[in-house]
């Protein structure tokens, strides 16, 4: 009987334990990215960029409230945020500006890896600084690339995006090969 007891007991300590780790990862996730896309809205706002929406997820949109001239919305699937800036006014600033709002967010989450280095909190941050860095399509380091390659050629660039846009593509899914498969 005690044998057993004990038992239930270990899977019982096992289970709240593995729940805790499932929520500190949750909530840890969510505040980086949260935070990440809070460097791009301060950033913006910093350089004189109008931002038209902020969301949390993907998919259709749940609810949504408007705070500041800011569309705020929750969305179905909550893989992701974003921060929708008037495009038009960016493409306006000057290159370190633009540069300094797309990387507002990759510099946000380098900070709090490093003040929070050793956790879990720390390891999202790291992982999304450097998965935003990869020129990856719609991610920081694509947009940032693009802004730089208009910027050499002194206007949009058809062949050289294409080239830039299948060129991150390709070192994303090296990168997640090699992640995954351990090569």
């Amino acid at each position: 009987m005690l044998a057993r007891s004990g038992a239930t007991l270990f899977r019982t300590a096992r289970a709240e334990i593995n729940m805790s780790v499932i929520i500190n990862a949750t909530m840890s996730f969510f505040a980086a990215l949260v935070l990440h896309e809070l460097g791009h809205y301060f950033a913006a706002r910093m350089c004189g960029v109008p931002i038209k929406q902020a969301g949390f997820g993907w998919g259709p949109k749940l609810f949504g409230i408007k705070i500041s001239s800011v569309d705020c919305q929750v969305r179905l699937l909550p893989v992701g945020a974003y921060v929708q800036m008037d495009i038009v006014a960016l493409q306006r600033r000057p290159l370190l500006q633009q540069l300094l709002v797309l990387g507002a967010g990759i510099g946000v989450n380098l900070v709090l890896c490093f003040l929070s280095w050793g956790s879990l909190f720390g390891a999202f941050n790291l992982a999304l600084a450097i998965g935003n860095l990869i020129p990856v399509y719609q991610l920081d380091g694509w947009k940032s690339g693009m802004v730089i390659c208009r910027k050499l050629f002194g206007r949009p660039s058809p062949l050289n995006e294409w080239i830039l846009t299948l060129g991150g593509g390709a070192i994303g899914l090296a990168v997640l090969v090699r992640a995954f498969l351990n090569i």
